[in-house]
């Protein structure tokens, strides 16, 4: 899932380092979240939004929308 975690990181100053202490996870953890290769729980999905000071939708988007689940009738 592609994300804006690195700029929202980094535009605060954050090492990944930093962020994976706040976030209390590994730094390579950060580092897979932030090139896509792990998509969070929904927990950490959270706890990330509310450091960050941003909607997960500002956080978090699909890469292709055709595979998104269809609406609930």
């Amino acid at each position: 899932m592609k994300n804006r975690i690195r700029q929202l990181r980094t535009d605060r100053g954050w090492t990944q380092a930093a962020l994976a202490d706040l976030l209390d996870v590994s730094r390579q953890t950060v580092n897979a979240l932030e090139t896509g290769r792990y998509d969070p729980s929904l927990p950490l999905a959270f706890r990330l939004a509310r450091l960050l000071g941003q909607p997960l939708e500002a956080i978090f988007d699909p890469e292709d929308e055709h595979h998104a689940a269809p609406p609930l009738l």
